[in-house]
């Protein structure tokens, strides 16, 4: 594995991420009851079973930062959805700690093509 630039940048913003996220879960309450939902994105990895244009879609959709941003800003404007807005902060250190390990959002091509390198 080739280490550029570019890589260490994308894989220090996944551990910024991750450490960001799971201090604001832990201050806005989160407790060790839902800790175990960092690992529920992955559950998209079962598309790939249809086939690799699926697999590479569904799991794009729960490891793109937008829509777990999109249920935290929910949550501050509004003050409801409390229980989203702490998966939100999982859901994000689990795309961030995704990252830091080098894994990527996946071209429809196969599972080892991700925008970050070849797994």
């Amino acid at each position: 594995m080739k280490f550029s630039m570019v890589n260490v940048l994308i894989r220090l913003e996944g551990l910024v991420v991750f450490a960001a996220s799971i201090v604001l879960y832990v201050h806005f309450g989160g407790g060790w009851g839902m800790s175990w939902l960092v690992l529920a994105p992955d559950l998209g990895l079962l598309a790939f079973l249809v086939s690799p244009k699926v697999g590479s879609a569904v799991y794009n959709l729960f490891h793109f930062y937008a829509f777990p941003l999109a249920c935290i800003a929910f949550h501050l404007a509004t003050g409801q959805g409390t229980t989203l807005f702490l998966i939100s902060f999982l859901w994000t250190a689990h795309i961030g700690i995704d990252r830091l390990v080098g894994y990527g959002l996946k071209y429809p091509t196969q599972f080892k093509d991700t925008h970050i390198q070849r797994v």
